[in-house]
């Protein structure tokens, strides 16, 4: 943290005891625990762990040849499958209550100027986050599922197993909602003053590069997936670049906007 240099520090006085800030960390956990624990057992009634990977496989399933379904190769995965789902599924519905419990217990020790620079990075990271996973459910994986199933031949039945379905669509969800983060990154990298805006904009034509070379070492070897990862990652690029300029203009310190 980064106290002004003039003028009182807004911080002085507002120092605990370690012990105490041990105690405040064991309650946001156990409150951001007993968030995840109630969304779980939301989950679990309503629409039940079953139903949540019904709705999970739906975009594989729509591409499968009539009368074809899921396979369980594992002695408990119909019941252990879901289950992960549910888990993961509280924790994301969880997630703003989680997140708020981090900011309440970092706030106390950020100047204003770090707060106005620490919160809108969460909130928009979060939502990126989001977005970017629902864009892989909703767009990508209905194009990619028919693409691959237009290549299979005739004398195959596909039937995959759902524990391999779990992994890829986890690894799916992660990475799109990591390349979605792109313009959190940019943001970051002006405002510390690691890059320079006009590097940046130097910087678009080798990123379109990296882009292509990101989607094709994430994604499965199909030009749709890859495709769909690096275009949205090429324009968040701009986007980035647009919000850093805003960014940096909103979040000085008072002494160095005064400046």
């Amino acid at each position: 943290m980064t106290a002004p240099s003039d003028g009182p520090d807004e911080l002085e006085g507002t120092e605990q005891p370690f012990v105490s800030h041990l105690i405040e960390l064991r309650d946001r956990l156990i409150r951001a625990l007993i968030a995840v624990g109630v969304a779980f057992g939301l989950l679990c009634v309503w629409p039940s762990p079953g139903g949540l990977y019904d709705l999970l496989a739906a975009p594989l399933v729509a591409t499968l040849p009539a009368g074809a379904t899921l396979i369980a190769t594992n002695v408990i995965s119909p019941f252990l499958v879901p289950l992960k789902i549910t888990l993961l599924a509280a924790f994301l519905l969880a997630l703003p209550v989680v997140l708020y419990q981090v900011w309440a217990f970092v706030a106390p020790g950020l100047y204003s100027h770090e707060k106005k620079l620490v919160l809108p990075l969460v909130v928009s990271s979060t939502l990126l986050f989001f977005l970017g996973v629902g864009f892989c459910y909703f767009f990508v994986f209905g194009k990619v599922f028919a693409f691959i199933q237009g290549f299979a031949p005739k004398s195959i039945t596909a039937a995959p197993d759902i524990e391999a379905y779990l992994g890829f669509v986890l690894s799916m969800f992660l990475a799109f909602g990591a390349a979605f983060e792109v313009p959190i990154a940019v943001v970051v990298l002006a405002r510390a003053g690691i890059v320079s805006i006009e590097k940046l904009k130097a910087f678009r034509s080798y990123f379109i590069v990296l882009a292509f070379i990101v989607a094709a070492v994430l994604t499965p070897p199909d030009v749709v997936s890859q495709l769909s990862l690096a275009i949205p990652m090429c324009l968040l690029y701009e986007v980035g670049i647009w919000a850093a300029q805003i960014f940096i203009k909103h979040t000085q310190p008072a002494e160095e906007a005064g400046a």
